[in-house]
């Protein structure tokens, strides 16, 4: 599997159904994200089991998401026209009801296979995340199989660590949370840190 981390996020032009329930003909990912962070995210179909759960999870984290300057965007091998009637299907009915980003039409699956997520037997995308910061880069790429669904939080989590490390220079070590202790990334900075928590990692 390709490693995008550390590299910038293939861009794509696609049909998608928007935050409003409009369709834009030629959507673009860099153009969305120009001066925000992103967060990109494939599952595999319209109207399945998994998926829905997790797309509701980021739709009422956006709040959240919105405050730390990400957008949301949503990638399946299926048509604008699906994602619309799923938009507009209840949830007490396995729907979604209106949410607030845009799920993208990746009809020739190409984008799944740019990102490296594409079952081609199946002809599906793996549940794969991908964020990337103000500038198009990848950070944090994470990829699940099928029956798998994500922790939306960690993708927060994670928005939050990449954040703090601009703005302070630090590293984030394992279980970092916002608020707390950074380290300096030299060996006294470790040094430093690991007299203080070793015992809690």
């Amino acid at each position: 599997m390709a490693v995008l981390a550390g590299k910038q996020a293939p861009d794509f032009t696609a049909q998608a159904v928007m935050e409003d329930g409009s369709i834009n003909e030629s959507f673009n990912l860099k153009s969305y994200l120009k001066g925000s962070y992103g967060l990109v995210f494939f599952y595999p179909l319209d109207f399945t089991f998994v998926c829905p759960s997790e797309i509701l999870a980021f739709h009422n984290r956006m709040k959240t998401f919105k405050a730390l300057n990400t957008k949301v965007v949503a990638v399946s091998v299926d048509s604008q026209f699906t994602h619309a009637a799923w938009r507009n299907t209840p949830t007490s009915e396995g729907g979604l009801g209106p949410v607030d980003f845009p799920m993208v039409a990746d009809l020739t699956k190409q984008i799944a296979r740019d990102y490296d997520v594409l079952i081609e037997a199946d002809g599906v995308a793996l549940r794969g995340t991908f964020l990337i910061d103000k500038e198009g880069l990848v950070w944090h790429q994470t990829v699940n199989n099928l029956p798998l669904g994500r922790n939306v939080d960690e993708y927060v989590r994670l928005v939050e660590a990449l954040q703090f490390h601009e703005e302070h220079g630090e590293v984030c070590p394992a279980g970092w949370n916002k608020g707390d202790e950074g380290m300096k990334a030299d060996a006294a900075g470790v040094a430093s840190y690991l007299s203080k928590h070793a015992g809690e990692l």
